[in-house]
């Protein structure tokens, strides 16, 4: 699929003028900073340099007050606390979190997450009867909540009070909690909107120890479990996010609580972990133990602090994570085979794919793989309970959960993000839906949209790349949303024939130069590329965009070039 390539915009030149004299780097390196919004000494000093002391006051979310309050009020009463999540990996990182934060002075405190497959996300009706017959008058809901309207009321009428801890999209009503916590409410004025539903639980327990003159240092602990939320739930990693994940992965990597631990060596990771890797590695084990059995495994792993439990834990977690893989290979070729014979469907800006046989767990996965091949708005859809529920992806500047939402009459609940969202509805409204959502794309979605984009920070020549100049890159990590690894693009670039190969499974390996500059060259990696073999094997000229990143080959690191995208130089 070809790709456009947007050079991203400077829009403030005196900005990269400043920042090159203030902090003494060259005109590139000043670019990309300002592209991230670092306009000067003191944003840079914070960009290289976050610091805890960074953080907002948590006082600034609306119904913060109210929400510690209920929360100590609880604890003078020794009222019995549930603490409650979603299944996924923000969900049970928050619960890890809030359960782990107040067991640890407070006894009476159990964790609740309910069945993906009996229970479906978020609050249950289920659920709070399990805290009804069990005593508990008090539960806090993580990474859920905000559009639980009806189940909140549920509880109130069994005087069981709320605390929702949320950061997705509110509805039109909000639930009737003691206090309802998400920055996302149009009448919060919380200065940072992106925090996980883990990230708002560290708030709540953050506020708790400033009334209560706990040291705040006691919440440092669970920095890695935040890194862990920001990085699986695709959050921009800017802002109190970049803070959270810089340090949550120095926790990681510096001391693992035990069920980590005895995740990478289940994973046999042996090298300092990155936000990349909680995405790839860490992020789809947590994930799997929701999706194949229960995310309660996930919480026991995380909460852990016996390397031997834990490793017990994670071994079983491994082995779904092993399951989901082969179900998620299956479902996608399926998927895959179903676009491939129907040529209306391919036709179409949206795919939406339905099958009973699907395994409810594995189809937000294979949504994401159809979007990433044919780049356009893509649900899949499996039957639950006698309806039909899935999963939805988009494409970048798209609003799935917009769109969805112009369908909500059709549906019988729906929540989510502008990327990613998840719906069920009546399986009788199913092809009613098909077309309705296809309809609201086409009429909202420009065609532009339809091709993937990469967005270029800057033009450089390969003797650029010396090593201040990726040191000073290294240090703009964390990466992810809002701070992606810098994209790197160069013009009139020749392939050394003799070392051009194919490795792996279509991917191309080769030593490189430029016209004007033969004597300055670099090894470059192309996964997926193989296709571009001949072209350049035929010594005519290229323009490549890609990522610096070093290699490590039998002891020895070098820079190597890691390329996304090939075009014919003009």
């Amino acid at each position: 699929m070809s790709k456009r390539w947007l050079l991203q915009q400077i829009k403030d030149e005196e900005a990269v003028k400043r920042i090159m004299q203030e902090i003494n780097v060259d005109e590139k390196i000043a670019s990309m900073l300002v592209l991230r919004g670092v306009t000067n000494f003191d944003e840079a000093k914070k960009f290289f340099r976050p610091s805890l002391d960074d953080l907002h006051n948590p006082f600034l979310m609306k119904g913060m007050d109210v929400a510690v309050d209920r929360l100590s009020k609880a604890i003078q009463q020794n009222e019995n606390i549930l603490v409650y999540g979603d299944y996924d990996v923000d969900g049970t990182t928050a619960v890890s979190l809030m359960y782990s934060f107040l067991t640890s002075f407070y006894p009476n405190v159990s964790y609740y997450i309910p069945d993906r497959y009996t229970e479906g996300y978020g609050i249950s009706f289920k659920g709070i009867d399990f805290a009804s017959d069990n005593k508990f008058s008090f539960i806090i809901s993580l990474d859920c909540g905000i559009r639980s309207v009806d189940k909140i009321n549920y509880a109130k009428e069994k005087n069981i009070d709320f605390i929702v801890c949320d950061h997705h999209l509110p509805g039109d009503e909000i639930p009737n909690a003691v206090a309802v916590l998400d920055p996302k409410q149009n009448d919060c004025n919380y200065p940072f909107k992106e925090l996980t539903g883990c990230g708002v639980g560290y708030k709540l327990i953050q506020a708790y120890c400033l009334k209560n003159n706990i040291p705040i240092e006691n919440t440092y602990q669970y920095l890695d479990l935040l890194a862990i939320s920001c990085a699986a739930d695709i959050v921009p990693i800017i802002g109190e996010n970049r803070v959270l994940t810089f340090f949550g992965l120095k926790q990681l990597n510096e001391n693992p609580r035990p069920g980590i631990k005895a995740l990478l060596e289940q994973s046999n990771v042996k090298k300092n972990l990155t936000v990349s890797d909680l995405v790839f590695i860490i992020g789809p084990r947590i994930n799997a133990a929701g999706r194949i059995q229960s995310g309660m495994n996930a919480v026991e792993l995380l909460i852990s602090t016996n390397i031997d439990k834990a490793r017990d834990t994670a071994l079983l977690i491994n082995k779904n994570n092993l399951e989901r893989k082969e179900l998620d290979v299956q479902i996608t070729n399926e998927a895959l085979q179903m676009i491939e014979e129907n040529s209306v469907l391919q036709q179409r800006k949206t795919t939406v794919l339905y099958s009973e046989q699907w395994h409810k767990g594995v189809i937000g996965i294979v949504a994401s793989r159809l979007t990433e091949k044919y780049y356009r708005p893509t649900i899949l859809l499996t039957a639950s309970n006698g309806k039909a529920t899935g999963s939805a992806r988009s494409v970048k500047d798209f609003d799935v959960h917009a769109a969805i939402e112009a369908c909500s009459d059709l549906l019988e609940q729906f929540g989510g993000h502008k990327y990613a969202a998840g719906l069920t509805l009546p399986i009788e409204n199913l092809e009613k839906f098909i077309e309705r959502f296809e309809e609201v794309v086409s009429r909202c979605i420009h065609d532009d949209m339809l091709i993937p984009a990469i967005e270029i920070d800057t033009f450089i020549n390969l003797s650029d790349i010396s090593p201040k100049f990726y040191r000073l890159i290294k240090q703009f990590a964390p990466f992810g949303p809002g701070n992606l690894s810098p994209m790197l693009a160069t013009k009139n670039v020749l392939v050394k024939p003799d070392s051009l190969k194919i490795v792996g499974n279509n991917h191309l390996k080769a030593i490189i130069y430029q016209q004007e500059n033969p004597s300055i060259i670099m090894d470059m990696i192309a996964f997926n590329l193989g296709e571009w073999f001949d072209y350049l094997y035929s010594g005519k000229l290229i323009d490549i965009c890609y990522h610096i990143e070093e290699n490590e080959w039998n002891g020895n690191v070098s820079l190597q070039l890691n390329v996304k995208d090939i075009k014919v130089s003009n």
